[in-house]
């Protein structure tokens, strides 16, 4: 996928190209967003309940582009993607 593509196409049609599962959760507020990869690679967004349309296509976008290893410039303040190692075992 290029930088382009990922910005421009709607993001509905991102998320169902690449088989992201998104389940809308209630979460504090600092929270918007986040990513879980299933052990069969696949993609699950999770996305907060209630919030404004434009901050989750910036997250969504986010997310899709770190998981797809796609350089993306960085994200405006206030926004950071964090990645939280899986636990093993």
């Amino acid at each position: 996928m290029s930088r382009s593509n990922l910005l421009t196409s709607p993001l509905s049609d991102l998320l169902a190209e690449y088989g992201v599962e998104v389940v809308e959760v209630e979460a504090d507020r600092r929270f918007t967003g986040g990513t879980f990869q299933r052990p069969d690679g696949s993609l699950l967004f999770v996305r907060p309940a209630g919030r404004p349309v434009a901050e989750w296509e910036i997250t969504a976008r986010a997310l899709l582009g770190r998981a797809l290893r796609v350089a993306l410039p960085p994200l405006p303040a206030p926004f950071e993607v964090t990645e939280v190692p899986a636990p093993r075992g």
